[in-house]
């Protein structure tokens, strides 16, 4: 590991309970900043009710460290949009944000459009599939965005139990994102959960980035960010255990071809040959393929829509 890595783990790496909340909630009394929590939404009607009471009872009526709490729903079959408005959210669809521009699959595209609906100086995105949610997840990332002026996006780690074992989960995580990360980035070494849906930003960053629209866009955001605001504004935060909804191997495997693509664009912007995944299923013949596309397009930095910048002046 770098020098420089070894060092920022000691600096840049902390836990929920370094910064007690009214820590937190005085800084952001003292510098005035506001806080969007986002919440991408497809089909999560069984999780995303809980996750939006917690923030809501925790961090907006108990303590006034949230301002908003905007839940995009991303073309959900199931009962999301309903549940989430009952439980306290302003659900938005994906496509009524910025309608110009038809929407794409995936979950960069969600999160790049709700730089739209939302107005917090600090976005803080949580995954909808969260089970046993704790408002640390919310409060442990946001608190050093307001606490050191230095720090512009910090990304939750956390244990991932699989199936009972301890430390098993994040699959695409060991196999594909920290190999690629190692190899290529080895600033990002150090951390824990570099795909993990967890994290919150300054909006001055996130507007600045480009957002690759699938599941390429935790690693495209962390390697963009270093470029752009270098390593020591950057930060991680341990919140505990996450717990969530698995997916199975093929769509891991889809997960890691969009990673893998995401990487390839920010080592060379070349050409890539072939961008499509060819997965196997065993039919009533045999083996039978099945070919997915690989996310290949990305969304430009939100501070180059017009819509956005009519915004910011009005």
């Amino acid at each position: 590991m770098l020098e420089e890595v070894e060092r920022w783990l000691t600096t840049r790496s902390w836990s929920v309970t370094d910064r007690p909340l009214h820590q937190i909630l005085a800084a952001k009394q003292r510098t005035g900043q506001s806080v969007s929590v986002v919440l991408p939404a497809l089909n999560e009607e069984e999780t995303v009710g809980d996750i939006v009471a917690i923030i809501r009872h925790d961090l907006m009526q108990q303590v006034p460290l949230v301002d908003e709490i905007v839940v995009v729903d991303s073309g959900s079959s199931d009962r999301t949009a309903q549940v989430a408005a009952a439980a306290g959210a302003m659900v938005v669809h994906r496509d009524a944000i910025l309608p110009r521009l038809p929407t794409v699959p995936g979950k960069g595209e969600v999160l790049w459009r709700s730089l739209l609906v939302t107005s917090g100086d600090i976005v803080c995105f949580i995954d909808a599939d969260l089970k046993e949610f704790s408002s640390d997840f919310v409060a442990g990332i946001v608190g050093p965005l307001l606490t050191e002026p230095g720090v512009d996006l910090v990304k939750a780690m956390y244990d991932r139990p699989l199936g009972g074992a301890a430390g098993q989960g994040g699959r695409v995580t060991e196999l594909m994102a920290r190999p690629l990360l190692n190899m290529h980035w080895p600033q990002l070494a150090g951390f824990v959960q570099p795909l993990g849906g967890e994290y919150a930003a300054r909006r001055s960053l996130l507007e600045q980035l480009p957002f690759p629209v699938g599941y390429g866009v935790e690693l495209g955001m962390l390697v963009d960010a270093l470029h752009l605001v270098g390593l020591d504004a950057l930060a991680q935060v341990d919140v505990g255990v996450r717990k969530h909804r698995h997916q199975d191997g093929q769509a891991l495997g889809r997960m890691s071809a969009a990673i893998y693509r995401t990487a390839q664009l920010r080592l060379a912007r070349g050409h890539l040959v072939r961008p499509s995944l060819t997965q196997f299923e065993r039919g009533e013949t045999g083996f039978e393929p099945r070919t997915y596309s690989v996310d290949t397009e990305e969304r430009p930095p939100m501070a180059e829509i017009a819509e956005y910048a009519t915004r910011k002046v009005a």
